[in-house]
């Protein structure tokens, strides 16, 4: 069963999020929570993401997938119907979405609660997810019993020398997305952001400080610099695994609408599953 959820951390910001419970589960028992962040342009509702809730619940775990209040999504779940916000998106603005979500976990205010046992926490990320699962991790030791990244990011600046570029020029940047065909905005608060707290945001620097089970699932054909990070990182933590899977692109060779399970992305969801049932089963 799937329950959504709005929480609003500001007048002007909202988590919008789904709760993922198999259909078949005991009422009476109580399940490990594993929370799944998108990445760049990504979104809750983006091909895989239900898939992989839908995997995680009926593997015996409260699945939640959720978008980040500044994602650009608004109350048309496919539409990126606000760019304003995307365009000013820190990581900061996602790591204390994600702080903010997971209090709301631990007081009981989500769907579907009494399924969730909020002691028994996992969070995993796609891309720049990734990224931010290692950074709020490192931010807060002992609160995530296992983390996951798939295709996760090294280096917190995706943004490019061209963005930097327009921003420095005339004060907004662009990315084309190219399934929509919109020009997103980046505001310099986001390189401003990157910028002031280097130190904080290192993502393999932060990984050396976590003593959480880490398992990195990495694409062996996506794109360069981030095969080329993940074993940086897995050499960094203290306790990581690193699975690479063969002939699998950025999205585990899955697209937008959803087309169906791909073999590379049930080779993710298995050694996934594996893990999070080791650490938090």
């Amino acid at each position: 069963m799937k329950q959504s959820f709005q929480l609003w951390r500001t007048e002007e910001l909202s988590i919008r999020g789904d709760v993922f419970v198999a259909s078949e589960a005991d009422r009476a028992g109580i399940y490990p929570v594993v929370v799944i962040c998108h990445g760049f342009k990504g979104f809750k509702d983006w091909g895989m993401f239900p898939r992989i809730g839908e995997h995680l619940a009926a593997h015996g775990f409260v699945a939640i997938t959720f978008n980040f209040s500044g994602n650009g999504v608004g109350d048309d779940p496919e539409t990126f119907g606000e760019l304003e916000k995307f365009g000013r998106n820190t990581y900061r603005q996602e790591l204390d979405d994600l702080a903010f979500l997971i209090a709301a976990i631990k007081a009981k205010e989500l769907p579907l609660a009494s399924y969730m046992d909020t002691e028994r926490i996992g969070l995993m990320g796609h891309s720049k997810g990734g990224g931010d699962t290692i950074l709020y991790a490192a931010s807060h030791p002992g609160q995530m019993a296992a983390l996951v990244t798939w295709n996760g990011i090294s280096h917190v600046d995706v943004f490019g020398a061209d963005v930097r570029r327009q921003i420095e020029e005339g004060g907004t940047g662009y990315i084309m997305n190219g399934r929509t065909k919109q020009n997103m905005p980046i505001e310099k608060v986001v390189l401003d952001d990157i910028d002031q707290n280097a130190a904080a945001y290192d993502i393999p620097a932060r990984a050396a400080e976590l003593a959480t089970p880490l398992l990195i699932v990495q694409g062996r054909d996506d794109f360069a610099r981030l095969v080329k990070g993940a074993p940086v990182i897995a050499e960094r933590a203290q306790d990581a695994a690193l699975h690479w899977v063969e002939g699998a692109g950025h999205t585990f060779n899955t697209v937008h609408p959803y087309q169906g399970d791909t073999k590379e992305l049930q080779e993710a969801l298995e050694v996934t599953t594996e893990f999070f049932t080791k650490h938090l089963v």
